[in-house]
């Protein structure tokens, strides 16, 4: 059986309804309502166009990031950043592994009580990215 979409319950239509979830066959699919007709998108295109949205964002930032998340971890030592800042130059890998193992419903809640939105069109094309703590460039 496919792994459940990547950020179900995250995902809105341009007229901020929840994007249903399903799977056909075994590909799990967003579901966006298009005046009652229900269009399945395969829950890989939407989920791989946040996470490269995402990767974006970190390019060029992998010595802040790693060193803040070393901080959090308690680990601040030469190395654990180096570890650190190396995962995140591989982040697509990275990425691979979240796509196959899925997010916890756990993480999923957390991300939404944060404020995370992802917004889509009936196509299934990411419009907007809504991430709580994000200031957006002028």
């Amino acid at each position: 059986m496919s792994v459940k979409p990547l950020f179900a319950g995250l995902v809105f239509d341009e007229y901020d309804n929840v994007v249903e979830t399903t799977n056909v066959g075994q590909e799990s699919c967003y579901v966006v309502d298009d005046a009652g007709f229900k269009r399945h998108i395969p829950s890989q295109e939407i989920d791989r166009q946040v996470l490269a949205h995402m990767q974006d964002m970190m390019k060029g930032h992998e010595d802040i990031i790693s060193e803040q998340a070393a901080k959090m971890l308690g680990q601040e030592d030469i190395f654990s950043r180096a570890m650190l800042k190396e995962q995140l130059k591989n982040i697509d890998q990275q990425f691979e592994q979240v796509l196959e193992a899925g997010l916890s419903e756990d993480n999923r809640a957390y991300m939404g009580m944060m404020g995370f939105k992802i917004i889509v069109n009936l196509h299934g094309e990411v419009l907007e990215i809504k991430q709580p703590g994000i200031v957006e460039p002028e």
